[in-house]
């Protein structure tokens, strides 16, 4: 099934919110908002980034915004999506047709659209493991800044291949062999796995 058809398929399947999530896909697209289907439900994008989704439950119905967290919120109406989980999602949940106040809720998706066209978001950082260098490899690199300065040119993930495959030798005369193999091509410039990528 096409994007298109899910669309259709999820704001007409019968539903006990089917009118009050088809009122909110109208303010919707009265934004610049290009319409998408993501993870089930439906989901706004600008610059082909997640700005806000609308959604139906069991007890509610509303939109999600993704930078939720960047919005004014003058009405306090918003509410964190995964309290302690979630950092920037914010939802606005309605109960009833008669909840839905269309001035302000376009007021919020325009805002949203706004608030993604200044980059305002929220990415959620990776901790850094500093690279841990085996022995063997740190001892080659201290003896010869050729090599030592090869492998600095090298980019984090692929001074991560050279480490680990090192690593992962159980004997000491693997580890030896692997690094006499590795050394030749970290002086040229060639990362461990070049060949399959």
């Amino acid at each position: 099934m096409e994007k298109t058809q899910k669309l259709e398929a999820y704001y007409q399947t019968e539903h006990h919110f089917k009118a009050e999530i088809n009122a909110l896909r109208k303010l919707a697209q009265q934004t610049e908002a290009i319409e998408a289907y993501k993870w089930n439900f439906p989901v706004y994008t600008v610059n082909n980034k997640n700005v806000f989704g609308i959604c139906k439950f069991k007890n509610h119905f509303g939109v999600w915004f993704f930078n939720g967290a960047f919005l004014g919120d003058p009405k306090k109406v918003l509410s964190n999506a995964q309290e302690g989980k979630t950092k920037g999602m914010r939802h606005w949940k309605f109960e009833s047709m008669d909840a839905i106040d269309t001035k302000e809720v376009l007021n919020y998706l325009n805002e949203a659209i706004e608030n993604q066209k200044k980059g305002l978001s929220i990415v959620p950082k990776k901790a850094s493991k500093a690279l841990k260098i085996p022995i063997l490899l740190e001892k080659a690199l201290t003896e010869n800044h050729t090599f030592k300065t090869a492998f600095e040119n090298f980019s984090p993930y692929k001074q991560k291949e050279f480490c680990e495959y090192i690593t992962e030798a159980k004997q000491e005369k693997t580890k030896v062999r692997r690094l006499e193999k590795i050394l030749p091509m970290i002086e040229k410039g060639i990362g461990l796995n070049d060949a399959y990528r």
